[in-house]
């Protein structure tokens, strides 16, 4: 999506970030996908081997670029989990692709970049205790299924009642919103939920999904939201993080408005704010 190619174009411009700031991911190693993703699963996206039925579930013709380009999101997240380690927080300018379960894509997602990155870091022992916040409009669902037998990762969704997928899995915990929720609702609980569940998962780092499909503009998100409650919102989670001293991955998620430049104010929103709070 052109979105990639413009968020940190106009990040540069207005001098958020450096050149030094970018990375560029190499490919996911293959004993890392399969920490997450089935062999046979993996083998079938390598090969380009998924049926018709497979590929027209994921929304994208496969193809061998679209192969790398998941799994080089996929180490882009290792990677951004990596830094907020070391720094506080790192964002990928991709990612979110959390409609991809362990044997299966769907919802334009074919590996699953915050479910990778968590079980690498668990893998590796550099963290034991793991949560999930996802704000995007639509259900983790893959992510749900993945870490379903998991307690070391706790998994927390809040999207679209109504939205795709319309059979949801579960997470640990779920809140279905209303079509058409504006800002004063969903940021009410949002404050209302976001203290008492980091207490209680006292996670040692926080994958944030912060898609922008939020907005009252985007063609599949069916919310009310505008873009200062959107900011609003990204305001609240990534100062709520620092003041407890949490590093926080990001990743970008879903953003369908008309209008590119609203996609990219909104994703760009979420840099100036992890700015803000922890550089």
């Amino acid at each position: 999506m052109e979105k990639y190619e413009l968020i940190p174009e106009q990040l540069l411009y207005e001098g958020t970030i450096g050149e030094e700031n970018i990375f560029h991911p190499e490919p996911l190693s293959e004993s890392d996908i399969l920490l997450t993703h089935c062999a046979d699963y993996w083998a079938k996206l390598e090969a380009l081997a998924l049926t018709r039925k497979e590929e027209r579930r994921t929304g994208f013709p496969l193809s061998a670029a679209l192969v790398e380009r998941e799994v080089r999101i996929a180490q882009g997240t290792v990677d951004c989990a990596e830094y907020a380690l070391k720094y506080g927080a790192a964002l990928n300018v991709a990612g979110g692709t959390h409609h991809a379960f362990t044997n299966r894509g769907e919802g334009f997602c074919l590996l699953n970049d915050i479910a990778c990155a968590a079980n690498v870091l668990l893998d590796r022992e550099q963290v034991s205790k793991v949560l999930v916040l996802d704000l995007d409009v639509h259900q983790g669902n893959g992510t749900a299924e993945i870490f379903a037998e998991e307690d070391r990762v706790y998994t927390f969704s809040m999207h679209g009642a109504k939205n795709f997928p319309m059979e949801k899995e579960y997470s640990d915990w779920d809140i279905g919103l209303e079509d058409g929720t504006e800002d004063r609702e969903y940021l009410s609980i949002l404050y209302e939920v976001l203290p008492g569940l980091l207490d209680a998962v006292a996670p040692d780092i926080v994958f944030y999904l912060s898609g922008v499909d939020v907005l009252a503009t985007d063609k599949l998100g069916r919310l009310g939201m505008t873009m200062q409650g959107c900011k609003t919102r990204d305001e609240y989670v990534l100062s709520t993080l620092y003041k407890r001293g949490l590093p926080v991955a990001v990743s970008m998620g879903g953003g369908y408005s008309a209008q590119l430049s609203r996609i990219v104010e909104a994703h760009c929103n979420t840099f100036r704010l992890v700015k803000q709070y922890y550089y």
